[in-house]
């Protein structure tokens, strides 16, 4: 039998995704923050059951629940889990983001910068979200120039909650597209001071990348 993640979670569904996450409370203990990160894979009925069921361990946010462009199915879970809603990699500018503020539908925001709109969209819509008492995770999945961007960015909105530190930060292939690798130190990171969002492009970057010249 295959078992669907949409509709109703069955029972063993249900105990292994629960272990799972109680088994990361344990072995983190108490101070470590634990996002659930559900990528729209479940549905809303899915959503609330699973969101319940893990409520009881302490989860920092319930990280796209639903479909991102479904504010109503993302409010009802909002108004039934007891976990912030987060989302926003794949909302659209100001205007995708407007209906989930005024529909009080996330409680964190991640605009992606490479796709919301660019820099001075995505400060847009975060500065929008602070009018709403909404926080901000830039979504970062991508190489140091999309760290730094969004280095630039926390470091100007007021409703700044974490950075993203993705598993491709830390490839050596990526690191080394850029003449800068900006990484955690104890946890926290220094805003670069160099002019721009403080990043270039390697000498191997751009030795190894098809050149076109326009005359």
């Amino acid at each position: 039998m295959e078992w669907s993640n949409r509709g109703i979670l069955q029972y063993d569904q249900m105990k292994v995704g629960v272990d799972r996450v109680a088994a990361i409370r344990e072995a983190g203990g108490p101070k470590m923050d634990i996002i659930v990160e559900m990528h729209s894979l479940t549905d809303t009925n899915t959503a609330i059951q699973f969101g319940r069921a893990v409520e009881k361990y302490n989860i920092f946010y319930y990280e796209e629940p639903v479909a991102p462009l479904n504010t109503h199915s993302m409010r009802e879970i909002n108004k039934n889990v007891k976990i912030p809603i987060a989302a926003g990699e794949r909302i659209y500018t100001r205007w995708g983001y407007r209906p989930f503020y005024e529909e009080r539908a996330l409680n964190v925001i991640q605009p992606d910068l490479c796709n919301c709109g660019g820099i001075s969209e995505g400060k847009k819509i975060c500065d929008m979200g602070h009018v709403y008492d909404v926080g901000v995770q830039i979504h970062v999945c991508g190489g140091p120039i999309s760290t730094a961007a969004a280095l630039q960015v926390e470091a100007v909105v007021p409703n700044f909650l974490i950075h993203e530190h993705h598993q491709a930060a830390l490839l050596k292939e990526n690191i080394n597209l850029c003449k800068y690798d900006y990484q955690p130190k104890n946890g926290v990171f220094e805003i670069p001071d160099r002019p721009g969002i403080g990043q270039e492009l390697s000498e191997e970057a751009m030795r190894t990348s098809e050149t076109v010249t326009f005359k």
